[in-house]
């Protein structure tokens, strides 16, 4: 029966690969044959979280900050555009409240969020099919800000 590797190893291994991926890909064609391996006893020091990592955690910071989106009424209502798609603009929309959150925050985590999924598109070479998500605006339903239903010729499009 195998002994299961310790955690830091496996972690060890992987960032290796990761690193050595990242340095291939950056590289210009023949460089990367005379770039200098990191010694495998060197401890790993931490990287630096990668956009995808920074953009999740600016996504979290977004959901914490829009809360349970109370309302007493439908003028409290706000759009947020979060994300971004590839060919540009935003990637959706979420609900908040003016009531219980702070726009210039939200606009700020917003606009952080959407340049480091920009960098990640960008370095991973994303594409998509460059349709435009419109502001589907929001409403006060049941005390709560929620998206509006968007309709295509009568048919809920949500």
């Amino acid at each position: 029966m195998k002994t299961p590797a310790p955690t830091s190893f496996l972690r060890l291994c992987i960032a290796a690969a990761l690193i050595a991926a990242g340095t291939a890909c950056s590289e210009p064609s023949g460089n990367a044959a005379t770039a200098a391996p990191a010694p495998a006893s060197a401890p790993a020091a931490p990287a630096p979280a990668a956009p995808a990592q920074r953009a999740a955690s600016l996504g979290e910071r977004i959901t914490a900050e829009i809360g349970d989106a109370a309302c007493d009424n439908a003028s409290q209502c706000r759009t947020l555009p979060v994300g971004s798609k590839p060919c540009g603009g935003p990637a959706g929309f979420l609900p908040w409240s003016a009531k219980r959150s702070n726009g210039e925050l939200l606009a700020r985590l917003a606009a952080d969020q959407a340049a480091e999924e920009k960098k990640q598109n960008e370095k991973s070479g994303m594409m998509s099919t460059c349709s435009v998500e419109q502001d589907p605006g929001a409403t006060c339903t049941a005390g709560k800000c929620v998206l509006q239903a968007r309709s295509l010729g009568g048919v809920d499009a949500r």
